[in-house]
C-alpha cells in the first residue's frame, strides 16, 4: 500500500500542495498554483485546479491518479469550530458542517471548501480527511476561551476563542521537547509562531491553555496586515466619526493594518533594514510589533506559572535574529536572555539560542505543518 499522502491547502485564489512520504517522513515533492478564477490566468476555478496539481505532478513523476498511487488527501481547514476538534474523515455530512462555520472564517474557509470538493470529485476513492487549525486548541480551559459577553449570545453565535496555527504549535512543541530532550508532558513552552500572520501558544504539558488569537485570526500579535489587538471600541469609531462602513472596517484591519499600516511594508527584513538605516516609520513599527511579542511571553509565563523555553518558528521567527533579540529584551530578569552569537547562527536546524545557563531555553524550531497534517491524516485512519 501506498504511504503517500497528498497535503492540500487550498484558498479562495491559490492551491498549495505537497506529496510527502509519511513511513519515511520525507518530502516528495510540492508545488503551488496561483491565480484561480482571474482574468487570463487560465485557471477558472478550483476544479482546474486540482487538475493541474494532479498534472503537475505527474510531469514530476509521481502518478497520484492511479490506483494506489495515494493513500490518502490531507486538507488543512481554518476553522473547525466546536464541532470539528480533531482530524475528521470528510464525508458530505462534514462538508455540510464546514460550510456552516463559513460565518467564523469567511475569508479561509470557503477557498478550503472548495479545494476539498474539487479533489473529492477528482479522486473519490481516496480516503480525505480534514485537519483544522483550531483542533490544537481545543483544551483551552473555560476561562481562557470565553469572553466576557452576554453567556446565551456566545453559545448561540459560537463566540469564544479558537486559536489557530494549531498544527504547527503542534509539531514544534514536539519537536522543542525533542531537542530539549525531556518528555513534552513534563514542559512549559511559549511557542512564538511568527509569519505574516502571527500567534504565540502557551503549551502546558503538550496541551495548548491559552493563546493569542480568538474567535478570528485577527486578535492577538501585530502582523504583516492584520491589526491584533484593538480597543472594540475603535471599530465603532471609525464608523461613526469617519464614516467608514463595517465592510470597510473588515477589510482595514485585516488587509490594510500591521505592519503594512505602521509603515507602508510587511516584510520584516526590509522593515528592518530600514529601521537601521534612521527611518522612524519603520523603527516604530519594530517596536509596536516587538513590544506585543514580549507581553504576551511574559503574560503565559504568569498564565503557567513557570516556564522551560520560549520557542521561535515559522518565516519571521525561524530567521529573523533582530525580531528574537528584540522580542526578549529585558526579560532576563526572568531567565529569558539570548545568546548573540548563537542567535545570528544561520543555521536552518532546530537549535538553542540561549546561553547553556539560562533558567528559560530560548529555541528555534522550523516548523513542518505540512508534515504535521500528513502524520494526523495517517493516525486517525489508522485508528
Amino acid at each position: 500500500m501506498s504511504s503517500t499522502v497528498l497535503v492540500v491547502n487550498s484558498g479562495s485564489s491559490s492551491v498549495k500542495y505537497q506529496l510527502l512520504d509519511v513511513a519515511a517522513g520525507t518530502r516528495i515533492a510540492g508545488g503551488l498554483v496561483e491565480r484561480i478564477g482571474e482574468l487570463g490566468s487560465g485557471v477558472p476555478d478550483h476544479d482546474s485546479a486540482v487538475r493541474l496539481v494532479v498534472d503537475q505532478l505527474r510531469a514530476a513523476g509521481h502518478d497520484v491518479a492511479r490506483p494506489g498511487g495515494l493513500y490518502a488527501v490531507g486538507h488543512r481547514v481554518v476553522h473547525g469550530g466546536e464541532r470539528f476538534v480533531e482530524p475528521t474523515v470528510v464525508d458530505d455530512a462534514v462538508l455540510a458542517g464546514i460550510t456552516d462555520l463559513v460565518p467564523l472564517a469567511p475569508l479561509h474557509n470557503p477557498g478550503n471548501l472548495a479545494g476539498i470538493a474539487a479533489l473529492r470529485r477528482l479522486q473519490p476513492d481516496v480516503p480525505h480527511v480534514a485537519v483544522f487549525d483550531t483542533a490544537f486548541h481545543r483544551t483551552l480551559p473555560r476561562y481562557a476561551s470565553t469572553y466576557a459577553l452576554p453567556t446565551d449570545l456566545a453559545h448561540e453565535y459560537g463566540v469564544r476563542r479558537y486559536g489557530f496555527h494549531g498544527t504547527s504549535f503542534s509539531w514544534v512543541s514536539r519537536r522543542a521537547a525533542e531537542l530539549l530532550d525531556r518528555p513534552l508532558e513534563s514542559l512549559a513552552l511559549v511557542v512564538v509562531h511568527l509569519g505574516n500572520g502571527a500567534s504565540l501558544a502557551a503549551v502546558l504539558g503538550g496541551r495548548s491553555v491559552d493563546t493569542s488569537m480568538g474567535l478570528t485570526p485577527l486578535e492577538g500579535l501585530v502582523m504583516g496586515t492584520r491589526s491584533g489587538d484593538l480597543d472594540p471600541a475603535v471599530v465603532f469609531h471609525l464608523h461613526r466619526v469617519a464614516g467608514v462602513s463595517y465592510p470597510d472596517i473588515e477589510m482595514l484591519l485585516t488587509k490594510r493594518s500591521g505592519l503594512v499600516g505602521l509603515c507602508g511594508d510587511n516584510d520584516v527584513r526590509e522593515i528592518v533594514r530600514r529601521a537601521e538605516a534612521g527611518d522612524d516609520r519603520a523603527t516604530l513599527a519594530l517596536e509596536v510589533y516587538c513590544y506585543r511579542i514580549r507581553k504576551y511571553v511574559g503574560a503565559y509565563y504568569a498564565a503557567m506559572g513557570r516556564l522551560d523555553a520560549v520557542v521561535f518558528t515559522a518565516g519571521v521567527g525561524q530567521n529573523s535574529a533582530p525580531i528574537r533579540a528584540r522580542a526578549l529584551a529585558g526579560l532576563g530578569t526572568f531567565g529569558i536572555t539570548v545568546d548573540p552569537d548563537r542567535n545570528v547562527d544561520p543555521s536552518r536546524d532546530a537549535r538553542r539560542i540561549s546561553p547553556d545557563d539560562a533558567r528559560v531555553a530560548v529555541l528555534v524550531v522550523p516548523t513542518d505543518e505540512e508534515m504535521e497534517i500528513a502524520r494526523q491524516v495517517v493516525a486517525v485512519l489508522e485508528s
